[in-house]
């Protein structure tokens, strides 16, 4: 099935979002252990600082090998600016045993003064989205594990309704065919151990630019005009060859915007009818592991309306790219 998807990225000056020209943000050089593949990190204000939480794979960058995936684990960053990132001198995070083969893809979002970090576990009967929170970076505590199949799961920053909310993205796999075609999802939650009241927010069918999967990507930030939300959007192009480290990569990751009601964010005030972010930079489609891949997993509101997106490219490195708030919520509002 060959699509005729919009290249954006061709087209980035007639949108509101910028690549930060510091880019990669962070990346295997910079961190003062041998880890191989910096990505799909989460991010937040944090203690007076940001605070990055990146999900290292291990291998050769000069090989393009990578270990086996039980050697997954959590390394953290910290900045002053949000642009200058210092790693840690070693992991934070990792979940190892008879059951679980490993975390990755963190999330973070800070409630009521403390961080929490939703991040995807990969066990031996299916795939967990979990919920931990910490006060210092060091020690996390668990509070709950999903039933399989679920990740890509997000935290709004605050309860809405007297619940938490959260994003997620089940995988619907016997009920659509067998194929890659899922859905965001919106539960509640009044303890974040507990989730229900469950429910479709977006599905794959409503974005122009997907003809594969969607799914949540970096937590939203709260505006006067509704809650913005980033989500992941997948497109399959079966004439696409190698693209990266393993024999064939025919999918492209793009991300999309939307504008979901303050009061009850189960209803979408309005979408980009195109992709904020497409593979354009060489750091998104040459030379990385997944080639063609833009994965949003931190997002910063300032004080004075820039918001900083981070997101994984090429699932190898850490990026940044920023725009004006009201820019963003007029492009989700455009008809």
């Amino acid at each position: 099935m060959k699509t005729n998807m919009p290249i954006i990225g061709a087209l980035e000056s007639s949108l509101p979002i910028r690549r930060h020209p510091a880019n990669p943000v962070l990346d295997a050089a910079r961190v003062p252990y041998p880890t191989a593949l910096v990505f799909n990190a989460g991010v937040a204000k944090f203690g007076g600082r940001y605070v990055m939480v990146f999900r290292n794979d291990y291998g050769s960058l000069e090989k393009q090998t990578i270990e086996p995936s039980h050697t997954t684990d959590l390394g953290i960053a910290f900045s002053d600016d949000g642009i200058h990132w210092t790693a840690g001198p070693k992991p934070v995070f990792k979940l190892r045993d008879e059951e679980i083969v490993r975390a990755y893809d963190p999330r973070l979002t800070v409630i009521d003064g403390r961080c929490y970090m939703c991040f995807a576990v990969d066990t031996r009967h299916g795939i967990r989205g979990g919920i931990a929170v910490t006060d210092d970076f060091e020690s996390f505590e668990i509070l709950s594990l999903s039933t399989p199949d679920l990740r890509n799961m997000v935290l709004f920053p605050e309860r809405i309704g007297g619940n938490f909310v959260r994003l997620e993205r089940p995988f619907t796999v016997y009920s659509r065919s067998g194929v890659d075609r899922f859905d965001t999802w919106i539960s509640e939650s009044p303890d974040l151990i507990y989730w229900g009241r469950s429910g479709l927010l977006l599905s794959v069918e409503q974005v122009p630019f997907a003809n594969d999967k969607i799914g949540p990507a970096a937590p939203p930030v709260k505006t006067s005009k509704g809650w913005l939300t980033t989500f992941h959007a997948v497109d399959i192009d079966p004439a696409r060859g190698k693209n990266g480290w393993e024999p064939s990569w025919k999918k492209r990751y793009t991300a999309g915007i939307m504008l979901l009601d303050l009061d009850n964010p189960k209803k979408i005030l309005g979408m980009s009818a195109s992709p904020l972010l497409a593979p354009e930079a060489a750091y998104e489609t040459d030379g990385g592991f997944r080639n063609n891949v833009i994965f949003p997993g931190g997002m910063v509101l300032e004080e004075d309306g820039e918001v900083k997106i981070y997101y994984g490219a090429a699932d190898t490195v850490e990026c940044l790219a920023t725009a004006h708030v009201d820019d963003l919520i007029r492009l989700c509002l455009e008809k």
